[in-house]
């Protein structure tokens, strides 16, 4: 099941995650669905048992440059696809369950650019930077779930959530 195209108007702002220096902030939206890709693929779910972490939904991080953490299965195509860096694997700098990134701080470098960069496939790809998006749309024609929505109207909805969750 891709992401909701609508995620804006049918869900709500739950958290709020930022870069160290300020520079960039992007906000979760939830709630998230139990019934998305990662719940249900075989290796996403064998890592969580591995970590000793129970499966939770984690909703859409981003706005403008949206990923659907429910349905992501940590692929990285759209790490290695974004020519701007706005992703990055989000265990690669904080290597702590991904309920923990609801109102997370973060560097944001974004080193690693590989698709197998990431720790296992509980990762998912951040859009840490999606205020750097140019619209080229190359990582939403390479996730192979259809988690990601790039959309310039949803500029707006940032900009509203901003003003209420600040």
């Amino acid at each position: 099941m891709p992401i909701d195209p609508e995620f804006p108007k049918n869900h709500k702002v739950v958290g709020k995650h930022k870069t160290s220096d300020g520079s960039y902030v992007h906000f979760v939206w939830g709630p998230g669905r139990t019934d998305a890709e990662s719940s249900t693929n075989t290796q996403v779910q064998q890592d969580y048992k591995a970590r000793g972490e129970e499966y939770a939904p984690l909703g859409v991080h981003g706005t403008f440059v949206g990923v659907d953490w429910d349905a992501c299965i940590a692929d990285g195509g759209c790490i290695e696809a974004c020519p701007v860096q706005v992703f990055q694997w989000y265990r690669s700098e904080q290597d702590v369950k991904a309920t923990e990134m609801v109102n997370a701080t973060s560097e944001g470098t974004g080193e690693d650019h590989n698709r197998d960069g990431r720790r296992d496939f509980t990762d998912k790809s951040d859009p840490i930077r999606e205020q750097s998006c140019i619209w080229c749309m190359a990582c939403v024609t390479v996730c192979p779930t259809q988690s990601i929505k790039v959309d310039e109207a949803n500029l707006q909805a940032h900009e509203e959530a901003l003003k209420t969750f600040g």
